[in-house]
């Protein structure tokens, strides 16, 4: 205990002194033999650890790359050994299709700087199109990582390095924007300019990529592969599987995924299992009741069994109602509209019936969807109502709060 404490006070020491500008290779002299014995996941926790401890996140992100430097030599001796099919191994196939994509960027723009107009230059233009338009589709791997690698990585305690990642995607995001405003431009009169232009962000995102790839292939993914139980590799798998790929596609999927989720995802006392994870019944009804719409929900015998209660209902609602027939809530006049609808939910001739009225100055949106069970059995109808007035007056963007 005393020997890892030791080596986890040299590892802070080292980082420590990068930041206060030590160069790589004094570092390196100072604690190769540390060095030699660092792992991934001690980076992690390093890490972790100094910005608990006050250093800010964006300076051990600035740094990252120089870390990097005096890490490499201990990274590279180490393999990542996952097999086939593993998430991981999809993330790293997809990381070699995302630089091949980035080198063949390169080239092209090699290939234009020849050419004096676009009419000479086509061929590589739409080639050019296609490449990013590829390296775009990496966004799926990053909604993956985001949506299911982070949250598990944060359930073991390893916070940060997610963190980094993450605001290296959005870079990276605004990074691909501006490629593609460079791209759909129009560069006719200033083709000099446009290939300038390409160049620099090219370069950037080949840069930045291959920095980021390396930091998830070296420290990530091995981290993770140490903290992550093989009980919940196959559940990372499903809820990858279900969000989908687009550049890669696994090969085959990892057996027992169902059961793995089942056992991973035990349910603490007092709360209500909802895939996919679970509430209390506090939780549950305090949701439902800041939903921005009016919700009632009618069984499959035609009986209200339930509204929720937002602060402003468009349409009135009491507990007597509840157990009463729908028929009986509504004009008779319409009734013959109510059982069709249920009707043809039941018969599954429609999945979604819609109307809006004018309530006074406001547009009111009226929407029925019908309930089934895994089966596809119908378990019932559920009305939705929302006062759409003020949405239909958005127009451009609002980003800050």
């Amino acid at each position: 205990m005393k020997n890892e404490e030791k080596k986890r006070k040299a590892l802070k020491d080292v980082i420590k002194e990068l930041h206060y500008g030590k160069s790589p290779q004094e570092i390196k002299e100072k604690f190769k033999q540390i060095l030699v014995s660092i792992s991934p996941e001690e980076i992690a926790q390093i890490e972790e650890k100094l910005i608990e401890e006050g250093l800010p996140r964006e300076e051990i992100r600035r740094l990252c790359d120089v870390h990097l430097a005096v890490f490499q030599e201990s990274l590279d001796k180490q393999k990542m050994d996952v097999e086939d099919g593993h998430p991981l191994h999809t993330f790293m196939e997809e990381h070699k299709i995302f630089l091949q994509d980035t080198e063949e960027l390169k080239e092209i723009v090699q290939n234009l700087k020849p050419a004096d107009s676009p009419k000479s230059a086509q061929e590589n233009l739409l080639r050019l199109a296609d490449t990013a338009q590829h390296l775009a589709e990496k966004e799926s791997h990053n909604v993956r990582e985001e949506n299911v690698l982070f949250p598990f990585l944060e359930k073991h305690g390893i916070t940060e390095p997610p963190t980094i990642m993450w605001t290296e995607h959005n870079e990276m995001r605004e990074k691909m924007k501006e490629l593609s405003g460079i791209i759909h431009s129009s560069h006719d009169t200033a083709w000099a300019q446009f290939v300038s232009q390409l160049e620099t962000i090219v370069n950037e995102i080949s840069d930045a990529l291959s920095s980021h790839i390396y930091k998830e292939n070296n420290i990530l993914y091995p981290a993770a592969l140490s903290a992550i139980s093989k009980e919940e590799w196959p559940m990372i798998r499903s809820e990858c599987d279900q969000l989908g790929y687009s550049v890669f596609t696994p090969a085959y999927m990892i057996p027992g995924a169902e059961l793995a989720q089942e056992e991973a995802s035990a349910i603490p006392q007092g709360q209500v299992p909802i895939e996919p994870g679970a509430l209390s019944l506090e939780e549950l009804e305090a949701i439902l009741n800041a939903l921005p719409v009016d919700i009632s929900f009618v069984d499959n015998e035609d009986r209200v069994r339930y509204f929720n209660q937002p602060k402003e209902r468009i349409f009135p609602r009491t507990k007597a109602v509840i157990g009463r027939s729908v028929q009986k809530c509504h004009p008779q006049k319409s009734v013959h509209l109510v059982n069709q609808i249920l009707d043809d939910f039941r018969n599954g001739r429609r999945d979604v019936a819609e109307f809006w009225i004018q309530m006074g100055e406001r547009l009111v949106h009226i929407r029925y969807y019908p309930l089934r069970d895994k089966n596809g059995e119908y378990m019932g109808c559920l009305e939705v109502t929302q006062d759409i007035t003020d949405i239909k007056k958005i127009e451009g963007e609002k980003r800050l709060l």
